[in-house]
């Protein structure tokens, strides 16, 4: 990582600051070997140029998600980088295939759900963006593909997301490798959750973290062979047993101390607890609650996390039990007692809750105040009792506290242990090491120590790893390369661990010492590493010693190494709890005689400790190790604050900054060829003209440029350190030398162009000035001419308006007055006859209101008493049908009245018939008689007017002097008598009408009345025949029965054997049992005796079944080839719902026939799951099928409910009928009707129904799934474009891709175009059509959009013009489709098609965040117009993204979408469902289509068939 020597004026560096670690500056005067740099942030600093590193100054504004690719690989690089991804909430960096993951300190959920899952299965590694599932992924594909077991170190200081990180590792090796859920409860996730147990009993919250693992774990998830978890291990290391009894604020205790407490109130009043603050051991901290956290919530989610992972409730209760004890333990304090040096219980509050610990444990109170404040010292000839001090005795208590809760958290990792079960028989394993970080702190005790010894094996284990893949990759690039150094920490380890003469081995020598002290210690460690070059004495400290670690120097303090070391328990400690009479705790302090023979046994926990990281270290040296480091970004635990020094820190500790110093000291800088040739290309363009090879390309570059010391590997060139930088400085004075000449070539266009322009206006505007002159003096000589002219065409203007004025007018008057005499007349006209017809149609319509509605009324009271009757015979009938003897003589009885019925209904139809001839007679008579009335009573009144006439004339010629009147009075008295006897006579007449509409009336009530007796008696007739057929039925199957009985009691013959022999009852010509309703339909005028006793002969009939079954099999056999298509439509379809319909299964009760062609379309499609093309064929005759079936099946019962309206009766009804349908159109209905006819479904046909309706789905979705399977390859390699080198198109017009831009998509068009011909051939309806391509490109949106988003190298400029190319390819092929099978495919698309349509844009800095969901990705949700806007870059023109403003905005808005919503997904789900019904495909074809449609020629030969001609 030293700095480079070429840095000339003008580049960008990076540079030293003390506030924010490294700061980015411009080189502004070279002074010898130091520089002069301008800052950024406005101030100049004079550096060495050894301590000045370049910069890169077309990194990505976003950062790359492998640090390997940067152009300079140093520690300003490295954070700057980081630093850039956390801003965009890009959590996530990979170094290699080592993992940085930064705590975002907020919750991220659209990163870990179950789609994220399923996009990183089965992925390259490095294929998405980086992520634990992708090193999760790797390594069980790793352990899977090459036999060897795996490993995940997941390290980092406490706070920086350990715990979460190797809870996401751990959910998607569930996911991976886990059961179905009908396996019952598995291992899987027995493991994940025990997360939550040990959480709650390990860790705790710390300044640097409020859940921070006071333990490490080592999680060992055992696969069998197939790649199945088949058991699991957790190891546990050095938990921090000092925190049960010592808590520095602001830190808290244990969560399961708090949990207890919060929990129910039962629990609480149980173990007699209550708030926290009044426990000792938790009240030394004030932080008693955490924000966001429910401990009484966390208490119950513990102990359903125990249920899951075996742990019962008794041992659950007596696991709070020891916890409860445990605080009650810490609340008794002790004062001097009555002897010397000895201590007692201060007050009554200590007795209480020294009673109550008591209780908890199980044990004698006094026993456990004996074991608190005496020891027992055993020598050779006595025991002597020796009381404690108060001090010993609190000391003792702490020492039982800590003892006791390490001894509970041993046995809970032992009881998950056993209950998930290790599996003896597995083949790999898969550990996920979640350890502590490397910490240094004010005050580092033995905790720190035994931590920090962890990290340093750790590292060495890192260190030869990191220096194994260096190897590994220069090894598969086949480059030469030498030893690498790199610094080795194993005078560390030996400093530490070394026998007889190391740190732990003298601490394990001082602790058996009963007088030794820190002190004496320290001075040991003085002495005896006074040379070390690793170990230091501080100035002016007795005590403390400071060893320098990998990650820097540590200083420690020895006050408390002894106490910590020692891991013993009082021998009156463990006889107390062996005996509790609970068998939980007692099992905890099992007693042995090495133990009871001693007062106490030590045992070293630093030793113990070295022993378990030797074993660690030895399974990780068995396995493939695999690496994340976490970072925590701000030591406030607050989001989107990222501290430069703090971060750096960490990096050093975690050996990252060590392993790219491994990597500096090799060879840095790999580039791949295309992206060296396009950034370095223009340092010697004649190299890339006629170039065919890249490798040649970069030989012949390098070479021009006089590089020495790099390789030219496989696919990559290596550069030493320093060598990118001259490179860059080599293209920056190229590219300003080039600028030069670009201003240059610009002033002179700029210039140039500015003198064309002006002298074009000139001319135009003398142009101008010139051709206003002349139109000035042509516009008076035009205006002069239209004057004349204008007064020419008035004057005539004027003279022909006049005479056209009154030649209108006078034809206006005429015709007026002729129109107005017609008017007139016509109107006299039209007023007539529309009295005369309004008269006759008033006269009709009250005659035939009152006729019909008597006759309603007679049909009705009709009907009831026929109701009332019928009623009354049907429970004669039923009470007559219990006895079987009475059965026959029922039978004769119904026949008589069937044939009485019958004769009374030809009876009451002569009768109506002669009242109907009756009354016509009658009526033509009153009829006559009216007219003959009507006619005298006109020719009277003629008469009397006549005589008026001319008794006025005669008073008009007598004179008027004449005044004598001469009156005739017999002339008078006959007009009298005459007008008289006429008005006697209308009287008479009108009497006479009245009676004859009276007689009319009844006439009518009753022929109605005889009417509706007639319909209830041919209903009656209707009912009694099918109550006779019923009981016939009975009659023969008892009959048959009894048969039946009589053989097997005198042949004693098998039960098959008499089923052969048994006649078939009720069979019809499909094979299948009869139902009374198929009897119903038979014609009524047949006489029912004879009717029955030949269907009761058919039934006996045993060939008729045989030819049934041979009728089934061949139509079985012929449908189950392709018979092809007729008129468009299939051909066995028809032909199956034609037999269906003659042979009337659809109304049987019972029947074989719908299981049979259930059966041979399973069958056929089976075998041929992946033949699209049988796929199409059935899926065009299942739908056929079905839409045959959805017209004619109705439920039984629903014959009332689609009852035909009556046919109209009057002549205007009729008319009306006519006009609405032609003779053409009424033919095709009604051969239409005959074709598809409705019948009355029965429930086997219905379940046939259902039963095809799920063939049919399940046809659509094999030939959706095989389509989708076919194009996932394609799309892969749809959504980047094909990588070309800039410089080689340029200048050779040549490009070393081997593939087009156009060749995949062009694959996708032609896998289109074949299935869409495939449909056609196979006459698929187009609504079906419509839904799979729609959901098509449904998925081609899904896979697309989801891989924009989760590759950074898809996110730019160039690959959203190849999409977007690739989508117009998708486009012209809609329009060439139609809209008919294409349906709206199109619009599927929207997603990426706005996702593109964004990505070509150029200036996208100017665009605000309104006009980006509003006018061009309004369909884009905040998440994913987030990530498309940080992960945009532009490898062709350097096109910025969107400002910082719109970044920011959508960062606000991402935040309280976070908060409102459960789960915030960017990516895109695939949708599987079946997107259309049965009446969808009812409705897109009609009945008419088939009734051309030709049955299968193979049948019609066959004579049992030939009802298919028909």
């Amino acid at each position: 990582m030293a700095g480079s020597a070429s840095l000339a004026v003008g580049t960008l560096v990076w540079v030293e600051d003390p506030d924010v670690a490294w700061i980015d500056g411009e080189v502004v005067e070279v002074i010898g070997n130091n520089l002069k740099v301008l800052c950024t942030s406005g101030k100049t600093v004079v550096v060495q140029a050894s301590n000045a590193y370049p910069k890169d100054p077309e990194a990505p504004q976003c950062g790359v998600d492998d640090m390997t690719r940067l152009a300079y690989l140093h520690e300003p690089g490295v954070l700057q980088n980081l630093k850039s991804r956390y801003d965009i909430n890009e959590i996530y960096t990979y170094t290699g295939n080592i993992l940085i993951a930064v705590n975002p300190f907020t919750k991220l959920p659209h990163l870990y759900d179950i789609h994220m899952m399923e996009q990183y299965k089965g992925a390259g590694f490095g294929e998405l963006s980086p992520h634990p599932f992708a090193i999760a992924d790797a390594s069980y594909r790793l352990m899977m593909n090459e036999g060897i077991s795996q490993s995940i170190l997941v390290s980092g200081e406490s706070g920086a997301g350990k715990t979460e990180s190797t809870k996401q590792l751990m959910r998607y090796l569930a996911y991976m490798g886990g059961r179905a859920a009908s396996e019952g409860r598995s291992v899987e996730q027995k493991v994940l959750e025990s997360n939550p147990v040990l959480e709650a009993f390990g860790n705790a919250k710390t300044v640097r973290n409020n859940n921070s693992s006071r333990f490490g774990k080592f999680v060992e998830i055992q696969f069998d062979k197939r790649g199945r978890i088949s058991g699991a291990a957790i190891r546990t290391y050095l938990l921090e047993r000092s925190r049960v009894c010592q808590v520095s604020d602001p830190e808290r205790n244990y969560h399961c101390f708090y949990m207890l407490c919060a929990g129910p109130s039962e629990v609480v009043e149980k173990y007699k607890l209550g708030n926290p603050r009044s426990f000792h051991y938790l009240n030394q901290s004030n932080c008693i609650e955490l924000e966001g956290l429910d401990d009484g919530e966390e208490y119950l989610a513990t102990r359903r996390a125990m249920d899951v992972v075996g742990i019962s409730s008794e041992e659950q209760d007596a696991i709070f039990r020891v916890v409860a004890a445990v605080l009650h333990l810490g609340n008794i304090e002790f004062t001097k007692g009555k002897e010397i040096d000895s201590s007692e219980p201060k007050d009554e509050k200590s007795r209480f809750h020294l009673q109550t610990a008591a209780e908890l444990f199980m044990c004698d109170a006094q026993a456990l105040e004996n074991s608190l404040c005496k020891r027992m010292m055993v020598t050779r000839d006595e025991t002597i009792t020796k009381s404690l001090d108060p001090e010993s005795a609190a000391l003792s208590r702490d020492a039982l506290a800590k003892t006791v809760y390490s001894r509970l958290f041993d046995w809970l990792v032992d009881k998950i242990n056993s209950s998930i079960g290790q599996d003896p028989n597995s083949k790999y394993i898969i550990g996920v090491l979640d350890i502590y970080g490397f910490e240094s702190f004010k005050t580092n005790s033995f905790e720190q120590f035994c931590i920090n010894l962890t990290n340093e094996k750790l590292q060495q284990h890192f260190n030869q790893h990191v220096f194994k893949m260096e190897q590994e990759e220069y090894t598969k690039e086949e480059i030469n390369w030498s030893y690498i150094e790199f610094i080795d920490n194993q005078d560390v380890l030996d400093l530490i661990e070394k026998k007889p003469g190391g740190i732990i081995a003298l601490l394990d020598e001082a602790c058996m010492f009963p007088r030794s002290t820190h002190e004496t210690f320290a001075q040991k460690l003085y002495q005896t590493f006074k040379n070390h070059k690793r170990f230091t004495k501080p100035k002016l400290a007795r005590s403390d010693f400071t060893i320098c670690h990998y990650a820097g120097d540590v200083n420690y303090q020895t006050e408390q190494f002894l106490e910590k070391n020692k891991d013993y328990v009082v021998a009156e400690h463990q006889a107390l709890l062996s005996a509790s009479t609970c068998l939980f705790i007692s099992n905890l302090f099992p007693t042995s005689t090495e133990e009871s023979s001693k007062s106490s046994k030590f045992s070293s926990i630093g030793t113990r400790f070295k022993q378990q990281l030797v074993s660690l270290l030895e399974t990780l040296s068995a396995t493939e190790p695999h690496y994340i480091r976490c970072v925590k970004p701000n030591n406030l635990l607050k989001p989107a604050i990222f501290e430069n020094q703090n971060v750096l820190q960490q990096l050093r500790c975690g050996g990252v900054m060590e392993a790219i110093r491994i990597s500096c000291a090799g060879y840095p800088t790999r580039k791949p060829f295309i992206e060296f040739l396009d950034r370095f290309g223009i340092l010697a363009p004649e190299v890339l003209v006629g170039s065919s090879d890249e490798v040649t390309a970069c030989k012949r570059l390098l070479e021009k440029v006089g590089l020495e010391g790099y390789q030219i590997g496989k696919t990559k060139v290596f550069l030493r350190a320093g060598q990118m930088a001259d490179l860059d400085a080599r293209r920056t004075e190229v590219l300003g030398r080039s600028a030069g000449i670009i201003q240059r070539k610009v002033r002179s266009y700029l210039a140039r162009r500015s003198f064309i322009l002006l002298r074009r206006s000139a001319v135009h505007i003398q142009a101008l000035c010139r051709g206003q002159h002349a139109r000035y003096v042509y516009e008076g000589l035009r205006q002069e001419a239209a004057s004349l002219k204008i007064q020419t065409l008035l004057r005539m203007h004027l003279q022909r308006k006049a005479y056209k004025e009154l030649y209108f007018s006078a034809v206006s008057i005429q015709t007026g007055m002729r129109g107005m005499t017609a008017r007139c007349e016509i109107r006299f006209r039209r007023q007539s006859r529309a009295a005369i017809i309004i008269q006759s149609h008033c006269r009709k319509f009250l005659a035939r209101l009152h006729y019909l509605n008597l006759k309603k009324a007679a049909i009705s009271t009709q009907c009831a008493w026929r109701c009332k009757i019928a009623r009354a015979e049907l429970r004669k009938l039923k009470m007559a049908a219990r006895e079987t003897g009475a059965l026959q003589a029922a039978k004769n009885k119904l026949e008589k009245q069937v044939e009485e019925l019958t004769w009374r209904l030809q009876l009451e139809k002569r009768i109506r018939a002669d009242l109907e001839e009756a009354k016509t007679q009658e009526t033509t008579k009153l009829q006559a008689a009216l007219q003959e009335m009507e006619l005298q009573f006109k020719e009277t009144k003629e008469l009397l007017v006549k005589e008026r006439e001319a008794a006025k004339k005669v008073v008009e010629h007598v004179p008027v002097l004449q005044e004598v009147r001469v009156v005739d009075s017999s002339m008078v008295e006959k007009l009298t008598a005459e007008n008289e006897q006429l008005k006697a006579l209308v009287g008479s007449l009108e009497k006479k009408i009245d009676e004859t509409e009276k007689k009319f009336v009844e006439t009518s009530k009753l022929s109605e009345e005889r009417l509706k007796q007639a319909t209830d008696a041919e209903s009656k007739m209707i009912s009694l025949k099918t109550a006779m057929q019923r009981l016939e039925e009975k009659i023969v199957d008892m009959e048959s029965e009894n048969k039946v009985l009589r053989q097997q009691s005198l042949l004693n013959v098998p039960l098959n054997s008499i089923s052969e022999i048994t006649p078939v009852s009720a069979k019809i010509p499909n094979g299948h049992l009869a139902s009374e309703d198929s009897k119903v339909d038979e014609p009524q005028s047949a006489d029912p005796v004879k009717k029955l006793d030949f269907e009761s002969d058919n039934k006996l009939g045993k060939s008729q079944s045989e030819r049934q079954h041979e009728n089934l099999d061949a139509l079985v056999s012929c449908v189950t080839k392709n018979i092809g298509f007729s008129q468009g439509k299939p051909v066995a379809a028809f032909t199956i719902y034609k037999c269906l319909l003659h042979w009337k299964s659809f109304e049987a009760e019972r029947t074989s026939v719908f299981d049979r062609l259930i059966q041979m379309i399973g069958s056929a499609i089976e075998d041929q799951d992946d033949n699209n093309e049988t796929m199409a064929y059935w899926l065009s005759n299942t739908s056929a099928l079905l839409f045959l079936l959805q017209r004619s099946l109705k439920a039984s019962g629903a014959t009332a409910a689609q009852r035909k309206p009556p046919p109209p009766t009057s002549l205007f009804g009729r008319m009306t009928m006519g006009f609405r349908s032609s003779p053409s159109t009424s033919l095709a209905a009604a051969a239409a009707l005959e074709t598809v006819r409705q019948v009355e479904a029965k429930y086997p046909a219905l379940l046939f129904k259902q039963q095809l309706t799920a063939y049919l789905e399940k046809i659509y979705g094999i030939i959706r799934d095989n389509i989708k399977r076919e194009l996932s390859s394609l799309l892969s390699l749809c959504i980047q474009a094909p990588r070309t080198s800039k410089g080689a198109v340029l200048r050779s017009g040549r490009s070393f891709s081997k593939d087009s831009a156009t060749n995949h998509w062009q694959s996708i068009i032609e896998c289109l175009n074949s299935l869409l011909k495939m449909l056609k051939e196979n006459f698929v309806p187009p609504v079906l059509c419509q839904t799979i391509f729609t959901q098509i490109f449904s998925f081609i949106n899904v896979q697309l959009f989801n891989s924009l988003l989760l590759r950074r190298e898809c996110c730019t400029f160039s690959n959203g013009e190849y999409v977007k190319a690739g989508l117009a390819e998708l486009e012209l092929w809609c329009a060439q489709a139609k809209e008919e099978y294409a349906g709206s495919s199109w619009d599927e698309l929207k997603h990426i098609r706005q996702a593109v349509g964004f990505l070509v844009i150029h200036q996208k800095y100017r665009i605000s965040y309104d006009e980006i969901t509003n006018d061009l990705c309004p369909v884009l949700s905040v998440q994913q117009l987030y990530r498309i806007c940080t992960l945009y870059w532009d490898d062709n023109y350097n096109t910025r993204s969107v400002s910082p403003d719109v970044i920011s905005s959508m960062r606000v808005l991402m935040t309280e979408d976070s908060n409102n919503a459960v789960g915030n997904s960017f990516l895109l789900d695939d949708s599987s469902s079946i997107p259309f019904s049965v009446d969808d495909i009812s409705n897109s074809m009609t009945a008419k289509e088939f009734l051309d449609v030709k049955p299968a020629e193979e049948l019609l030969e066959n004579l049992d068939f030939q009802f298919l001609h028909e």
